[in-house]
């Protein structure tokens, strides 16, 4: 059959609007929505046949019961429910009601067409809509990972707006001692601060172990500039409690929840993270970022710099300490679990390398080292041996006891590229395009 008889049969099942007729031929010269589709070829079949053209009221199709009538309105809606939120992208998807669906296959079947002819009634909704939105909010369809997610569920008359996370990257220095990165709930109360009527000894009612972390000086700062729900603390790596992260800074990225605001002065934000932080905790570095950032920063290998105060409990010369660090120059470490964290730690051996070790004594007893490692090396049972569990040791090396009184973290570099790639951040991102703004066919099939 030609397509004009094709179209005369799903014609004839009136009242079928343009948008509905169109649609079974979406495959077909490109550049015309279905409603332009559907018209011309009701307009062609009228000339071939020397008929006058009757235009179809859309409210009344049975096909998709006037929704193909409501594009605007959606779309209006969807702008409507985020005029407060600051967005760049977005997509649209739709739940179809299943009627319409039923009515699609058997408007086809009806004609003898394949009952998946041209297109979707859902993939035309989110496209006719999205675009719509698009210019109404001034923003671009994104079909990877949209800042915001509209789903139009038709049966229930409903929009839904899921507001996706934002992101911040930067590097932090912790000044203090006995700062944890994350916040650290009391175990005797659950972070409740209370041992059934009575206020938790161990945390004074706090909740926490510990007053500050980095999370708790940096992260509510951050939601509450970008005004979201809540946020989460992602962090490349983490330092000892008693340890300082000094130098370089470490790599971390702040997930912000539903933020109403995205595009921030990110100096400024540095500045009020500082301010708050009291001198405890510094940010410096901060760059809008992708939610990749995330993935990037929990999962990229890195190598560590610490300094460390050595205390030995007999006399060490200055040409012992320089022999024994110029063993474990290159060398490649066996550690067993240590002790100190074998209750969350799976008992195996792992080896890792010393790329550099350096060191000078204040006096026969006290030394300052600086190790630069391999990420996972652990530190102070390199300079302590852990009871025989770490091999070789500094301690080992020089046929005497040694203990790690202070730790620093003074750099932290990635493996074999840095951090910082510029296509992570966000002002840095590829623009995308709003020529067919909405989503896929499958993009909201839920």
């Amino acid at each position: 059959m030609s397509i004009l008889a094709d179209a005369r049969a799903l014609d004839a099942q009136e009242p079928v609007c343009d948008a509905c007729l169109g649609r079974v031929f979406a495959d077909r010269s490109h550049g015309l929505t279905n409603d332009e589709r559907g018209r011309s070829l009701r307009i062609a079949a009228a000339l071939d046949d020397d008929e006058p053209h009757e235009p179809i009221d859309p409210e009344s199709c049975w096909v998709c019961e006037g929704r193909c009538a409501a594009f605007d309105e959606w779309a209006e809606r969807c702008a409507a429910a985020v005029e407060d939120i600051e967005f760049d992208t977005y997509q649209v998807g739709t739940r179809t009601p299943p009627l319409i669906e039923e009515n699609e296959r058997l408007f086809r079947e009806t004609a003898d067409l394949d009952p998946e002819a041209g297109e979707l009634f859902k993939s035309e909704f989110n496209r006719e809509v999205g675009k719509r939105v698009g210019r109404l909010t001034d923003t671009t369809v994104e079909f990877g990972r949209p800042e915001i997610q509209f789903t139009l569920d038709l049966e229930a008359d409903h929009v839904e707006v899921d507001v996706h996370s934002t992101f911040v990257y930067g590097r932090y220095r912790k000044l203090e001692r006995d700062i944890p990165q994350t916040e650290w709930p009391c175990s005797d109360c659950d972070g409740s601060g209370y041992v059934g009527k009575q206020v938790c000894d161990t945390c004074d009612g706090s909740g926490y172990l510990y007053q500050d972390s980095v999370e708790g000086l940096t992260a509510p700062v951050v939601r509450d500039v970008m005004d979201g729900t809540e946020a989460t603390f992602h962090g490349a790596g983490r330092e000892d409690v008693d340890a300082r992260m000094l130098g370089t800074g470490r790599p971390f990225v702040i997930e912000v929840m539903e933020p109403r605001r995205r595009n921030v002065d990110v100096e400024r934000l540095e500045g009020d993270i500082n301010a708050f932080a009291e001198g405890r905790v510094e940010v410096e570095g901060l760059r809008l970022a992708t939610y990749e950032m995330v993935e990037r920063v929990k999962g990229l290998d890195a190598s560590k710099r610490y300094r460390a105060d050595v205390e030995f409990d007999g006399a060490v010369d200055d040409a012992a300490l320089t022999d024994a660090l110029a063993e474990l120059e290159g060398a490649t470490i066996e550690q067993y679990t240590p002790h100190r964290v074998d209750h969350r730690r799976a008992n195996l051996t792992r080896e890792r390398a010393v790329y550099e070790a350096e060191g000078e004594r204040a006096d026969a007893y006290h030394a300052t080292v600086e190790i630069h490692g391999e990420g996972g090396l652990y530190i102070k049972e390199l300079i302590s041996g852990d009871e025989g569990r770490t091999e070789p040791s500094l301690a080992g090396l020089l046929g005497v006891d040694a203990t790690v009184t202070a730790l620093d973290v003074v750099g932290v570099y990635g493996e074999a590229e840095d951090f910082e790639a510029e296509e992570f951040f966000r002002e840095d991102a590829a623009a995308t395009s709003d020529t067919d703004a909405g989503s896929p066919a499958d993009a909201a099939d839920e």
